[in-house]
């Protein structure tokens, strides 16, 4: 079950904080954590060892985060992060949660 925490403010910006943190292994609790993006149109970035996956408020494609450049990582509105294999896994992101409501998929049928 995923766990919502809205922290002080970081950077000027109000940013929020879920942690999914799916008993198992084999990638539940990132297999949660992307699918709450996905709910929401959130594009996840590719996964890459040890490092943060970038989320983007838009249907596009992320690379892996050591072949995104300084000025693509600063225009995320988020990040994905953790343990993507044992979990926990953490997304947090830029605004508000009222800010990534879930999409109606017969909207956009």
């Amino acid at each position: 079950m995923a766990d919502i925490q809205i922290p002080a403010l970081a950077k000027g910006q109000l940013k929020f904080r879920i942690v999914f943190d799916t008993p198992g292994c084999n990638f539940e609790a990132c297999r949660e954590a992307e699918a709450w993006c996905q709910e929401r149109g959130i594009s996840v970035g590719r996964m890459e060892r040890d490092q943060p996956r970038g989320l983007l408020h838009e249907d596009c494609a992320i690379a892996k985060w050591h072949n995104l450049r300084p000025h693509e990582r600063a225009g995320l509105d988020g990040l994905m992060t953790g343990d993507m294999r044992t979990g926990p896994v953490t997304i947090e992101l830029m605004g508000a949660p009222e800010d990534y409501p879930l999409i109606d998929d017969e909207a956009h049928s």
